[in-house]
């Protein structure tokens, strides 16, 4: 069985970070193993949400480990709390990558053109760091302006977000993908990989927008390609699994604004 471990927060409340990302990874038959960065009553689109630091441990789980002798087949990064967890994913991924395993960064760390609550001007300069380490990033298009020291704007042309894909290679990574991107009325994904070829798709604009579909995307994502899926279609894959769940949460009545409910679309991964 393939094993994969992610790096980020536990949300007690509002589907996110691990508790989509285990249940997903899981549905597509992989071990799903965690280190978890921080515990948050909920996640940070919600008021006054509580945010227990766990640094601490982070270290004594790596070298256990290590003692262990475990290995992964994927290494999968998500929301890291602060600038010193961000230099103990390095730390994580040089001593956990084999040379065969794949390593995913999603700098979780702000959408709508501004950062997270609780993040400094600082932490995308070490996101960056994070990012030089990977096979393959996935910023959405704030994140993507971030890591690249581009200036924020509403409307994006394709040969805008070109040029931050190519700025994203240029901090070291393999591979980049930008979430979010669109043209006309649709939206998806562009991507570029080191010997210059882009990936697209796209798909027409859903109508609603939920927290935590970024998180559902990255896991199934990760999940594709650790079945030997290319880049564009676990992205396909990726993309079409998020609209059906916003589509499923959108439907009904009582669908919530905490997140898609992804649960009932699992059966599709297996």
């Amino acid at each position: 069985m393939k094993r994969v471990v992610t790096l980020q927060d536990i949300s007690c409340f509002g589907r996110c970070s691990i508790t989509v990302a285990l249940p997903i990874l899981s549905a597509m038959g992989m071990e799903c193993a965690i280190l978890p960065t921080a515990v948050l009553s909920a996640h940070t689109m919600f008021p006054n949400y509580t945010c227990l630091d766990i640094s601490s441990q982070m270290e004594p789980i790596s070298r256990h480990w290590l003692e262990l002798g475990l290995d992964f087949d994927a290494i999968y990064t998500g929301y890291l709390a602060n600038e010193n967890q961000c230099g103990q994913a390095v730390t994580f991924i040089e001593r956990f990558r084999t040379g065969e395993n794949l390593v995913v960064v999603d700098p979780a760390m702000a959408d709508q053109g501004r950062l997270y609550p609780g993040f400094g001007p600082d932490f995308p300069q070490a996101m960056a760091k994070v990012c030089a380490c990977a096979d393959l990033v996935l910023p959405n298009l704030t994140e993507a302006a971030l890591l690249t020291g581009t200036p924020w704007q509403e409307q994006w042309s394709r040969a805008q977000v070109r040029a931050m894909l190519e700025k994203l290679l240029a901090l070291g990574c393999k591979a980049a993908m930008i979430t979010g991107y669109g043209e006309g009325e649709d939206t998806g994904f562009l991507a570029l990989d080191r010997d210059g070829r882009e990936l697209s798709y796209c798909h027409p604009l859903l109508p609603r927008n939920y927290p935590g579909t970024g998180d559902v995307f990255s896991a199934v994502l990760v999940g594709g390609l650790v079945r030997g899926l290319s880049l564009r279609d676990a992205g396909v894959l990726a993309s079409d699994f998020v609209a059906d769940c916003i589509a499923a949460t959108a439907a009904d009545p009582q669908g919530p604004n905490y997140g898609v409910e992804f649960e009932g679309q699992l059966g599709k991964l297996r």
